[in-house]
């Protein structure tokens, strides 16, 4: 291919990407619609056989000019400008019903409204996706649905995971970015970590492979980049879950920063753990940001609720050392189990060790990180274990971690496993429970 030829293919190539960004820029525009541009636009839920959770915003939008196709540019700036000119319905009133329960709300200022049911009876134990029935009142109502999962019977844990630097590379927070990565980039830039996608799918199967485990993600990016996670979930085979980002940035053309969103995603685990109260849960991070102190916190408040902890090594500078450290030894004292690892197959070790996936899992994730092109460190993984949860943390105190996850700054990193001799392992007959 000459000089010429590459440059019409790239530009081809950049036309084709554009037109698949735009398209899903602009695809939530068109759904749900009533009269004067009116839009109910639901996000999935989550629940118990009690009650369950769901999000959901009221718009208005201009009119569309008719449907457009995939590859029509014009038609999809069209669409993207309707959709950052739209405007919030404050005080719109929403009907929710499902499995005999029902509530009517009011959308808050931005147009957000926030569906709490209680069911009078438990939905049927077989079905871990229910459908929510959505009205929207007034002189012309508009209807929609909303899909709620609900954890089955069968469920021995639930899992909470960070998305940003730890399902996929920074970037989440960033519209551009992101959807540059999604469909623009090689394969690597454009994948989540390699091994996620199969060790998420193993997490939720359980070790049984029949589990339907609760996959809950949590993301600091607004709500109005759902739908390219989505997407971005879909096209990954990662288990689908509720999307539950900490806050609505409330960006405006007057006020363009994003509102502060302190505690919010501390509040989000601690309902989360009032929710699923009878089952124990599973913790997944990274050391980049906030997630070490956010679960130390956690896990010193919820004691014998967290089965393990999984951290993505992604930054050790002397600030995330500390914090690493102050988690250790919360897990630690609280006979739970943490693992710092430098790829997946370290968390689908772990996590196989603790009977939460079935043993076949490690090798399909090493197998999905081997197609990835991605290389492992099984053998550099180093266990930090003591007799007692008291002499394991005391050995943190005193430096042993710090010494584990030191060494040459080109070096690559360890995969370190936290976890006192006498801490229990989960049984799985006793639903997910630690065994006396």
């Amino acid at each position: 291919m000459g000089p010429d030829g590459a440059m019409s293919w790239w530009a081809a190539r950049r036309k084709r990407a554009a037109a698949r960004i735009l398209d899903l820029f602009a695809r939530p525009v068109r759904s749900a619609h009533g009269a004067e541009g009116i839009v109910l636009q639901p996000y999935r839920g989550y629940g118990s056989r009690r009650e369950a959770f769901l999000i959901g915003r009221v718009f208005r939008q201009s009119a569309s000019q008719g449907a457009a196709s995939r590859e029509d540019l014009a038609a999809h700036l069209r669409d993207i400008a309707r959709r950052i000119a739209r405007r919030s319905v404050r005080g719109a009133m929403v009907t929710a019903r499902c499995h005999g329960a029902e509530q009517r709300v009011a959308t808050d200022r931005d147009g957000y409204f926030r569906i709490h049911l209680q069911f009078p009876e438990p939905p049927p134990a077989a079905r871990p996706w229910l459908s929510v029935e959505l009205r929207l009142e007034g002189e012309h109502p508009v209807e929609a649905e909303a899909d709620v999962f609900i954890a089955p019977e069968c469920s021995r844990f639930v899992v909470i995971s960070d998305i940003d630097d730890t399902i996929m590379r920074t970037g989440v927070a960033n519209r551009l970015a992101m959807l540059w990565r999604l469909f623009v980039e090689d394969a690597e830039s454009r994948s989540p970590f390699p091994g996620v996608a199969t060790l998420y799918r193993a997490l939720h199967d359980g070790a049984s492979e029949r589990e339907c485990n609760p996959m809950l993600y949590v993301s600091r990016a607004p709500w109005g980049i759902y739908d390219v996670l989505d997407e971005f979930f879909r096209l990954h085979d990662i288990p689908v879950g509720p999307i539950l980002f900490l806050r609505e940035w409330g960006m405006r053309w007057t006020s363009p920063l994003p509102r502060r969103a302190e505690d919010h995603k501390q509040i989000l685990i601690r309902n989360m753990l009032d929710l699923y109260h009878d089952l124990p849960f599973v913790l997944i991070g990274d050391s980049g940001q906030h997630d070490p102190e956010i679960y130390r916190q956690i896990v010193d408040e919820h004691p014998g609720r967290v089965l393990a902890v999984l951290i993505r090594n992604v930054s050790l500078g002397e600030d995330r050392v500390r914090e690493i450290e102050g988690l250790a030894a919360a897990v630690a004292r609280a006979g739970s189990t943490l693992v710092l690892a430098a790829d997946s197959v370290a968390m689908a070790e772990h996590a196989s060790r603790l009977g939460l996936v079935s043993p076949s899992s490690v090798a399909a994730v090493e197998a999905d990180m081997a197609a990835a092109g991605a290389r492992t460190s099984r053998s550099g993984t180093l266990r930090l274990e003591r007799p007692t949860a008291a002499g394991t943390a005391e050995a943190i105190a005193e430096g042993a971690l710090r010494d584990a996850i030191g060494g040459e700054p080109e070096s690559a990193p360890p995969n370190v496993v936290i976890q006192p001799s006498d801490a229990p392992l989960p049984d799985a007959r006793k639903g997910g429970r630690a065994a006396p």
